[in-house]
């Protein structure tokens, strides 16, 4: 293991809060910058993350060149208060109609590609309860004061949210530890120095995401560190500490069905880098149990894999950017 990557390639968003620096960065390289917000069923949430990210990062400073909502079919009003606050907002089903329709956040990621102007493309989340713009700047300083760093992933404190604005400060990110952690040690040794692989903050050079290929759901994160691992290597990569992140929890059912997708990307790509061979077939359903009126009641959840590929390969983004390139 490269135990050297970790102190090297590991910041603090205090490093880069001189926001004018980055700003001045960003002039001289000559490039712009996009912010992705996924969403589904964020009326809670979203409007206080556009509100801040553009005034700060927009109005006050000439950060971010555009802020685009990519939405899944949300059924309350996160579309309608985004496009209130005038950013660009898509339902992802219309964004290349004619493919197959998905549903996911690594969906919204990948087409976010397709509609969004920027070299640099920043994710961010739109379910964070804490937001403040530390979230962007802290991920983009990494990548413009530095020649070499092409991808930058948020890690943080995570504290579980008991509603009425109760917090417990312990037991966030427990499918990274659970599940995640486990896998890359026992296979990608090197991957276990990204403090939160799971993270939903990240951002990177057009360059690099649109030669990966995206997993439509809870896999995107773990097949997009293992892919750039694999492409381009440790070295071009970072993770930035943006101290302290609160948004909702899921319960540990739901928490079991995403380790499910997490564990089915993994194998697939272990596979697919002759590390594993597995000489059976891999299910698509998870079984899980309930009570109801004292009998034991299995709930089937079938979770196919789909996977979007490098979106350099789809004929109308090779029409619309890649001839500029």
């Amino acid at each position: 293991m490269n135990k050297k990557w970790i102190e090297s390639n590991t910041f603090h968003h205090s490093e880069f809060k001189d926001i004018d620096c980055l700003v001045k960065a960003k002039q001289r390289k000559n490039i712009s910058i996009s912010l992705c917000l996924p969403t589904l069923n964020e009326e809670k949430t979203i409007a206080k993350e556009i509100v801040i990210m553009r005034s700060e990062l927009m109005t006050r400073f000439p950060l971010l060149d555009e802020i685009v909502v990519i939405d899944s079919g949300s059924t309350d009003k996160t579309r309608q208060i985004a496009r209130s606050y005038d950013v660009t907002v898509y339902k992802s089903d219309e964004i290349l109609p004619h493919l197959e329709k998905y549903k996911g956040k690594g969906e919204n990621l990948w087409k976010a590609l397709f509609v969004t102007r920027g070299d640099i493309i920043i994710y961010i989340d739109a379910d964070i309860k804490n937001i403040h713009h530390r979230f962007a700047y802290g991920l983009l300083g990494p990548l413009l004061l530095s020649d070499r760093i092409r991808f930058t992933k948020a890690f943080y404190d995570r504290p579980i949210s008991l509603g009425d604005n109760k917090l417990r400060p312990t037991g966030g990110g427990r499918v990274t530890e659970l599940v995640t952690r486990p896998l890359f040690s026992l296979f990608m040794p090197d991957l276990t120095q990204f403090l939160q692989p799971l993270s939903g903050e990240y951002a990177g050079y057009r360059s690099i995401f649109e030669n990966i290929p995206f997993h439509i759901g809870y896999g995107v994160e773990t097949g997009m560190l293992i892919d750039i691992n694999e492409k381009w290597g440790l070295d071009v990569m970072a993770q930035v500490d943006l101290d302290r992140r609160v948004h909702k929890n899921q319960d540990t059912k739901a928490l079991g069905r995403m380790a499910f997708v997490i564990i089915k990307t993994f194998l697939n790509r272990v596979q697919k880098l002759n590390r594993v061979k597995i000489n059976q077939e891999v299910f698509d359903e998870m079984i899980q149990y309930t009570m109801a009126r004292d009998t034991l009641q299995p709930e089937t959840h079938f979770l196919e894999q789909h996977e979007r590929p490098p979106i350099i390969q789809i004929p109308e983004y090779i029409e619309k950017y890649a001839n500029d390139q």
